[in-house]
């Protein structure tokens, strides 16, 4: 993984004034704690990081977005669940607007460093299978060379097992991959949404 994040001063910072970059009751540990409510099996961060993969790559969710991430429920009526709701439209409102300053959902950063990192780690294999449901990848031979990188530097991410410390080199050297993955997120997504969609195949 390149050890900065690409050159790209135009995208503008990430907030500073929530760890899961809301600013609301989205928090990482009540979207947990409705997750554990309604038993979809999966974590805030990855189901966060799942989400913003499929709409950074092109993909709809305009009926049940559950269903086009593969999460297995019962309940067609999941979706409108009040905080399951605000995450959906959360998601779209970071990806739309740079300025709403999109950072994936993570643990308070009072929560120890191991804690936060674990969950990118989850996050980044969420984001990456979400931008495969979307068929993205079939895309990425398009892309420019900044934007290219993105997907195969969050795989080294979603694949690392990472030795923690709590020193403050460790944070920053968190805090560095967490900018890398924030700015690479907002310009594959600033690439993708201006390529047509991937063609389908025909059957003859």
């Amino acid at each position: 993984m390149p050890s900065e994040p690409p050159n790209l001063a135009d995208l503008p910072q990430a907030e500073t004034t929530a760890a899961d970059g809301t600013g609301s009751d989205l928090t990482h540990s009540n979207l947990n704690r409705a997750l554990r409510d309604v038993r979809l099996g999966i974590d805030a961060s990855e189901l966060h990081g799942s989400l913003i993969g499929y709409l950074c790559g092109g993909g709809s969710t305009a009926t049940d977005w559950l269903s086009a991430l593969q999460i297995d429920h019962e309940d067609a009526t999941l979706t409108q669940h009040p905080l399951l709701a605000r995450l959906h439209a959360h998601c779209l409102d970071q990806l739309a607007d740079l300025q709403f300053g999109f950072a994936p959902l993570l643990p308070d950063d009072g929560e120890p460093l191991r804690v936060r990192a674990d969950a990118l780690i989850e996050w980044s294999r969420g984001f990456l299978g979400g931008i495969g449901l979307a068929d993205a990848v079939n895309q990425i031979d398009q892309l420019s060379g900044d934007a290219a990188e993105v997907l195969p530097d969050i795989a080294r991410i979603a694949a690392a097992r990472p030795e923690y410390g709590d020193g403050e080199e460790d944070e920053k050297a968190l805090a560095e991959v967490l900018e890398f993955v924030r700015v690479g997120v907002l310009l594959l997504h600033e690439e993708l949404v201006a390529l047509p969609p991937p063609a389908t195949a025909r059957l003859h």
